[in-house]
Protein backbone atom coordinates (compact mmCIF):
# COMPACT_ATOMS: atom_id res chain seq x y z
CA UNK A 1 0.00 0.00 0.00
CA UNK A 2 1.14 3.55 -0.80
CA UNK A 3 0.61 4.72 2.75
CA UNK A 4 -0.85 8.14 3.53
CA UNK A 5 -1.46 7.48 7.22
CA UNK A 6 0.08 4.80 9.42
CA UNK A 7 -0.53 4.25 13.11
CA UNK A 8 1.73 1.91 15.06
CA UNK A 9 1.16 0.58 18.59
CA UNK A 10 -0.83 3.64 19.65
CA UNK A 11 -1.65 4.08 23.34
CA UNK A 12 -3.56 6.85 25.07
CA UNK A 13 -3.93 7.05 28.84
CA UNK A 14 -5.73 9.63 30.94
CA UNK A 15 -5.49 10.13 34.68
CA UNK A 16 -8.73 10.82 36.54
CA UNK A 17 -8.94 11.00 40.29
CA UNK A 18 -5.51 9.44 40.58
CA UNK A 19 -6.59 6.46 38.45
CA UNK A 20 -5.15 5.65 35.02
CA UNK A 21 -7.74 5.14 32.29
CA UNK A 22 -6.45 3.31 29.20
CA UNK A 23 -8.50 4.51 26.23
CA UNK A 24 -6.34 3.23 23.36
CA UNK A 25 -4.24 0.09 23.78
CA UNK A 26 -1.72 -0.77 21.09
CA UNK A 27 -3.88 0.35 18.17
CA UNK A 28 -2.76 -0.12 14.55
CA UNK A 29 -4.16 1.44 11.36
CA UNK A 30 -2.94 2.06 7.82
CA UNK A 31 -4.63 3.99 5.01
CA UNK A 32 -3.75 4.91 1.47
CA UNK A 33 -4.69 8.05 -0.47
CA UNK A 34 -8.42 8.27 -1.22
CA UNK A 35 -9.29 5.33 1.03
CA UNK A 36 -12.43 5.41 3.21
CA UNK A 37 -12.68 3.93 6.69
CA UNK A 38 -15.55 3.93 9.18
CA UNK A 39 -14.71 3.61 12.86
CA UNK A 40 -17.67 2.38 14.86
CA UNK A 41 -18.19 1.73 18.53
CA UNK A 42 -20.28 2.67 21.51
CA UNK A 43 -20.19 6.17 22.96
CA UNK A 44 -17.21 6.71 25.20
CA UNK A 45 -14.92 4.03 23.74
CA UNK A 46 -12.43 6.59 22.40
CA UNK A 47 -13.49 7.32 18.81
CA UNK A 48 -13.14 11.08 19.24
CA UNK A 49 -9.85 10.66 21.09
CA UNK A 50 -8.50 8.61 18.20
CA UNK A 51 -9.56 11.17 15.59
CA UNK A 52 -8.02 13.97 17.62
CA UNK A 53 -4.72 12.09 17.67
CA UNK A 54 -4.89 11.27 13.94
CA UNK A 55 -5.52 14.95 13.25
CA UNK A 56 -2.68 16.17 15.49
CA UNK A 57 -5.11 17.87 17.89
CA UNK A 58 -3.83 15.62 20.68
CA UNK A 59 -0.70 13.57 21.26
CA UNK A 60 -0.63 9.86 22.12
CA UNK A 61 0.85 8.57 25.35
CA UNK A 62 3.05 6.29 23.23
CA UNK A 63 3.21 4.85 19.74
CA UNK A 64 3.59 6.45 16.33
CA UNK A 65 1.35 8.41 13.96
CA UNK A 66 3.05 8.73 10.58
CA UNK A 67 1.42 11.04 8.03
CA UNK A 68 2.86 11.23 4.52
CA UNK A 69 6.04 9.62 5.80
CA UNK A 70 6.52 12.06 8.66
CA UNK A 71 6.17 11.03 12.29
CA UNK A 72 3.98 13.60 14.04
CA UNK A 73 5.73 13.29 17.40
CA UNK A 74 8.80 14.87 15.82
CA UNK A 75 6.96 18.11 14.98
CA UNK A 76 6.66 21.11 17.25
CA UNK A 77 3.35 22.87 17.91
CA UNK A 78 3.80 25.39 15.09
CA UNK A 79 4.58 22.67 12.54
CA UNK A 80 1.59 20.62 13.72
CA UNK A 81 -0.65 23.67 13.37
CA UNK A 82 0.54 24.18 9.80
CA UNK A 83 -0.01 20.50 9.02
CA UNK A 84 -3.56 20.58 10.40
CA UNK A 85 -4.43 23.68 8.43
CA UNK A 86 -2.94 22.53 5.10
CA UNK A 87 -3.35 18.78 4.98
CA UNK A 88 -6.21 17.73 7.28
CA UNK A 89 -9.88 18.69 7.13
CA UNK A 90 -12.04 18.32 10.24
CA UNK A 91 -15.81 17.85 10.39
CA UNK A 92 -17.29 17.54 13.86
CA UNK A 93 -20.76 16.70 15.17
CA UNK A 94 -21.04 20.36 16.20
CA UNK A 95 -20.05 22.59 13.31
CA UNK A 96 -17.99 25.21 15.25
CA UNK A 97 -18.85 27.99 12.81
CA UNK A 98 -18.02 31.53 13.91
CA UNK A 99 -21.38 33.16 14.69
CA UNK A 100 -20.37 36.69 13.65
CA UNK A 101 -19.12 35.55 10.23
CA UNK A 102 -21.40 34.70 7.33
CA UNK A 103 -21.22 31.37 5.48
CA UNK A 104 -18.77 32.72 2.90
CA UNK A 105 -16.41 34.16 5.52
CA UNK A 106 -16.48 30.94 7.56
CA UNK A 107 -15.44 28.91 4.54
CA UNK A 108 -12.76 31.41 3.55
CA UNK A 109 -11.13 31.46 6.97
CA UNK A 110 -8.65 28.52 6.65
CA UNK A 111 -7.42 29.90 3.32
CA UNK A 112 -6.91 33.38 4.77
CA UNK A 113 -5.02 31.90 7.74
CA UNK A 114 -2.83 30.09 5.22
CA UNK A 115 -2.01 33.42 3.57
CA UNK A 116 -4.19 33.35 0.46
CA UNK A 117 -5.19 36.66 -1.07
CA UNK A 118 -8.75 37.71 -0.31
CA UNK A 119 -10.08 37.31 -3.86
CA UNK A 120 -8.56 33.86 -4.29
CA UNK A 121 -10.04 32.69 -0.99
CA UNK A 122 -13.40 34.23 -1.84
CA UNK A 123 -13.55 32.57 -5.27
CA UNK A 124 -12.67 29.16 -3.83
CA UNK A 125 -15.23 29.52 -1.03
CA UNK A 126 -17.98 30.58 -3.44
CA UNK A 127 -17.26 27.55 -5.61
CA UNK A 128 -17.46 25.19 -2.63
CA UNK A 129 -20.68 26.73 -1.32
CA UNK A 130 -22.14 26.12 -4.76
CA UNK A 131 -20.93 22.49 -4.59
CA UNK A 132 -22.66 21.99 -1.22
CA UNK A 133 -25.88 23.60 -2.47
CA UNK A 134 -25.65 26.88 -0.60
CA UNK A 135 -24.86 29.43 -3.31
CA UNK A 136 -27.97 31.40 -2.31
CA UNK A 137 -27.02 31.44 1.39
CA UNK A 138 -23.49 32.79 1.25
CA UNK A 139 -24.29 36.00 3.14
CA UNK A 140 -26.26 34.26 5.92
CA UNK A 141 -24.71 33.95 9.35
CA UNK A 142 -24.94 30.56 11.11
CA UNK A 143 -27.92 31.65 13.22
CA UNK A 144 -29.94 32.09 10.02
CA UNK A 145 -29.05 28.63 8.66
CA UNK A 146 -30.63 25.28 9.46
CA UNK A 147 -28.60 22.60 11.22
CA UNK A 148 -28.01 20.78 7.96
CA UNK A 149 -26.97 23.97 6.19
CA UNK A 150 -24.53 24.80 8.97
CA UNK A 151 -22.99 21.34 8.70
CA UNK A 152 -22.63 21.74 4.93
CA UNK A 153 -20.82 25.04 5.49
CA UNK A 154 -18.53 23.20 7.93
CA UNK A 155 -17.81 20.52 5.32
CA UNK A 156 -17.01 23.17 2.70
CA UNK A 157 -14.69 24.91 5.17
CA UNK A 158 -12.92 21.62 5.89
CA UNK A 159 -11.90 21.06 2.26
CA UNK A 160 -11.08 24.54 0.95
CA UNK A 161 -7.34 23.84 1.18
CA UNK A 162 -7.83 20.47 -0.56
CA UNK A 163 -6.58 18.38 2.37
CA UNK A 164 -5.19 14.90 1.86
CA UNK A 165 -7.21 13.58 4.82
CA UNK A 166 -10.74 14.36 6.06
CA UNK A 167 -11.62 13.37 9.63
CA UNK A 168 -15.34 13.39 10.41
CA UNK A 169 -16.48 12.82 14.00
CA UNK A 170 -20.19 11.90 14.13
CA UNK A 171 -20.85 14.39 11.29
CA UNK A 172 -24.55 13.48 11.03
CA UNK A 173 -25.21 12.87 14.73
CA UNK A 174 -27.34 15.99 15.27
CA UNK A 175 -29.17 15.84 11.93
CA UNK A 176 -32.48 14.33 10.88
CA UNK A 177 -32.20 11.23 8.63
CA UNK A 178 -32.81 13.06 5.36
CA UNK A 179 -30.34 15.87 6.08
CA UNK A 180 -27.86 13.37 7.46
CA UNK A 181 -27.98 11.44 4.20
CA UNK A 182 -27.30 14.64 2.25
CA UNK A 183 -24.18 15.26 4.33
CA UNK A 184 -23.08 11.65 3.82
CA UNK A 185 -23.41 12.02 0.05
CA UNK A 186 -21.44 15.26 0.19
CA UNK A 187 -18.55 13.62 2.05
CA UNK A 188 -18.51 10.73 -0.43
CA UNK A 189 -18.53 13.13 -3.36
CA UNK A 190 -15.61 15.13 -1.99
CA UNK A 191 -13.72 11.92 -1.28
CA UNK A 192 -14.21 10.72 -4.86
CA UNK A 193 -13.72 14.01 -6.69
CA UNK A 194 -10.83 15.39 -4.64
CA UNK A 195 -9.12 12.13 -3.73
CA UNK A 196 -8.94 12.86 -0.01
CA UNK A 197 -8.83 9.91 2.35
CA UNK A 198 -11.86 9.84 4.65
CA UNK A 199 -12.11 8.60 8.24
CA UNK A 200 -15.57 8.74 9.79
CA UNK A 201 -16.24 7.97 13.44
CA UNK A 202 -19.89 7.03 13.89
CA UNK A 203 -22.25 4.81 15.82
CA UNK A 204 -24.60 4.83 12.80
CA UNK A 205 -24.11 1.33 11.37
CA UNK A 206 -26.03 2.15 8.20
CA UNK A 207 -23.74 5.09 7.46
CA UNK A 208 -20.68 2.98 8.27
CA UNK A 209 -21.85 0.27 5.88
CA UNK A 210 -21.94 2.77 3.01
CA UNK A 211 -18.37 3.90 3.63
CA UNK A 212 -16.74 0.57 2.82
CA UNK A 213 -14.07 -0.58 5.25
CA UNK A 214 -15.49 -0.84 8.75
CA UNK A 215 -13.44 -1.10 11.91
CA UNK A 216 -14.77 -1.42 15.44
CA UNK A 217 -13.05 0.29 18.34
CA UNK A 218 -13.40 -1.93 21.37
CA UNK A 219 -11.20 -2.33 24.45
CA UNK A 220 -8.81 0.21 22.97
CA UNK A 221 -8.10 -1.72 19.77
CA UNK A 222 -9.40 -1.61 16.20
CA UNK A 223 -10.86 -4.73 14.64
CA UNK A 224 -11.91 -4.96 11.00
CA UNK A 225 -15.24 -6.64 10.31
Amino acid sequence: MNSLLRVEDLHKTFVEGGEEIHVLRGLHLEMGPGERVAIVGESGVGKSTLLHILGALDRPSSGKVIFQGQELSGLDDEALSQLRNREIGFVFQFHYLLPDFDALENVMLPALIQGWEWERARAAALKLLDVVGLKDRVSHRPGKLSGGEQQRVAVARSVILEPRLILADEPTGDLDPHTGEEVQELLFRLNEERGAALVVATHNRSFAGRIGTQMELRDGCLRRF
